[in-house]
C-alpha cells in the first residue's frame, strides 16, 4: 500500500483517485509546515477565565488548491493545525469552502430605547451628572485639583469617605510580590474604631487605659468564640496567639485575625491601641495588584486629605515588594464613597513635600 495508509482491508480497497488525493494532501501538509497562506476568520470566546480563539472558517491555499483547516489556539499555549482531506476531491473541498468563506463579524449589541448603555442604566441621575463634570479616566489631574474635583462631586446625603485606589505592577500570586503593610495617617481616618485586645496580666489594664473597648485573656477568647463581634480590630500579644488559633474560622473570613504584618500582633498592645485609635490603617494589594485604602472623610480640609494621601503613597513606596521589577506604579485614582473617580498624577504626589 501507499506510504501513510494503514495496512488493513478497508484502505487497501481505496481507488487510485483517493490515493492520489492523499499524496497531494501529504505534499500540502509538508508545505504548510514551512510556509502557508492562511485565511482565517476567528471568533474570540472567554471560557472559564481563559481566552480561546476558535477558527470559524479556515482555508489553506497552496498552488491554487484549497483545503479546509481545523485550527485551535489558546492564549499562552501551543497552536495546533490539522488538515482533513484524505479520500476527498480537492474540487469538492474548494466548492465547500467557498460556500462558507464569508467573513465572520461579531454580533451587534442590542441598544436601549433611551440610548443608554447597560452600565449607565444602572447608575443614578445624581451619579451620571457628577461623572459628566469630571475629566476622562485617562486624564491625570494634579493632586490639589483632583481632591477639589472629588469634594465638589460628593453629593450624597451623608459624609462620604475619601478612598484611594492604586494599581501596581505586581502579581500577588507570587510570594515576593505581595504587599501588606500599615500606615499611620497624620490626620486620622475620621472614623471611630472599636478595638479588642487579647493579652494577659498587667497588659489588660494598660490596653484599657490606652482606649481599648474590650480587653481580656481566655474570657475574651470564649466570648468571641460564642459570637461576640462588636469590634473592628483585634490586637493580640504573641503569648495569646496559640489560644487565638481556634478563632481562625470565625475571624478569618471577616479579616479580623491578628497578623504581624498588619501590626496587630505585638508585645506592646497599649501602643498598638493608641496608634490604631489615632488613625493607623492596614492596606494590602488584592488579586489584581490594586491597593484600596481610605484616607479620610470629606469633611476634612483639602490640606488634611492631601497630607493623608501623601502618607499612603510614601508607605506604598517604602514597602515595595522585593519581586516587583521595572515600573512599580501604574495608575492612581481617588473617589468619594458614592462619587465618580478622578485619576491623580502619582508622580506629582511622590514629588510633594509636606510641611
Amino acid at each position: 500500500p501507499t506510504s501513510g495508509f494503514p495496512a488493513d482491508a478497508k484502505h487497501a480497497q481505496l481507488d487510485e483517485h483517493s490515493r492520489s488525493a492523499f499524496v497531494s494532501l501529504e505534499r500540502t501538509m509538508a508545505a504548510l509546515n514551512a510556509t502557508a497562506n492562511m485565511v482565517v476568520a476567528v471568533k474570540a470566546q472567554r471560557v472559564a477565565g481563559v481566552r480561546r480563539v476558535a477558527a470559524k472558517h479556515a482555508v489553506a491555499r497552496l498552488g491554487g488548491l484549497k483545503a479546509p483547516v481545523s485550527m485551535s489556539m489558546r492564549k499562552g499555549g501551543r497552536q495546533s493545525l490539522g488538515v482533513f482531506a484524505a479520500g476527498l476531491d480537492f474540487a469538492e473541498l474548494e466548492s465547500a469552502v467557498e460556500d462558507d468563506e464569508m467573513e465572520w463579524s461579531p454580533p451587534v449589541r442590542a441598544t436601549r430605547k433611551d440610548g443608554k448603555s447597560s452600565k449607565e442604566a444602572k447608575q443614578s441621575k445624581r451619579f451620571r451628572k457628577a461623572q459628566a463634570s469630571v475629566p476622562g479616566r485617562m486624564a491625570p489631574q494634579e493632586p490639589a485639583a483632583g481632591i477639589k474635583l472629588m469634594m465638589d462631586n460628593a453629593t450624597a446625603k451623608f459624609v462620604e469617605s475619601a478612598e484611594a485606589h492604586i494599581r501596581l505592577n505586581i502579581d500577588p500570586k507570587y510570594n515576593d510580590q505581595q504587599l501588606r503593610a500599615t500606615v499611620a495617617l497624620p490626620k486620622g481616618t475620621g472614623k471611630t474604631v472599636r478595638v479588642a485586645v487579647l493579652c494577659q496580666g498587667d497588659a489588660i489594664a494598660a490596653a484599657k487605659e490606652a482606649g481599648a473597648d474590650f480587653a481580656g485573656a481566655e474570657d475574651l477568647v470564649e466570648d468571641i468564640a460564642g459570637g461576640m463581634m462588636d469590634f473592628d480590630l483585634l490586637i493580640a500579644s504573641p503569648d495569646m496567639m496559640p489560644k487565638a488559633a481556634k478563632l481562625g474560622r470565625a475571624l478569618g473570613p471577616k479579616g479580623l485575625m491578628p497578623n504581624p504584618k498588619a501590626g496587630t500582633v505585638t508585645p506592646n498592645v497599649a501602643q498598638a491601641v493608641s496608634e490604631f485609635k489615632g488613625g493607623k490603617v492596614e492596606f494590602r494589594a488584592d488579586k489584581q495588584g490594586i491597593v484600596h485604602v481610605p484616607f479620610g472623610k470629606l469633611n476634612f480640609s483639602p490640606a488634611d486629605l492631601m497630607e493623608n494621601m501623601k502618607a499612603i503613597v510614601d508607605a506604598i513606596d517604602a514597602n515595595r515588594p522585593s519581586g516587583a521589577k521595572g515600573i512599580y506604579w501604574k495608575s492612581m485614582y481617588i473617589a468619594s464613597t458614592m462619587g465618580p473617580s478622578v485619576q491623580i498624577d502619582h508622580t506629582a504626589v511622590q514629588a510633594m513635600k509636606v510641611e
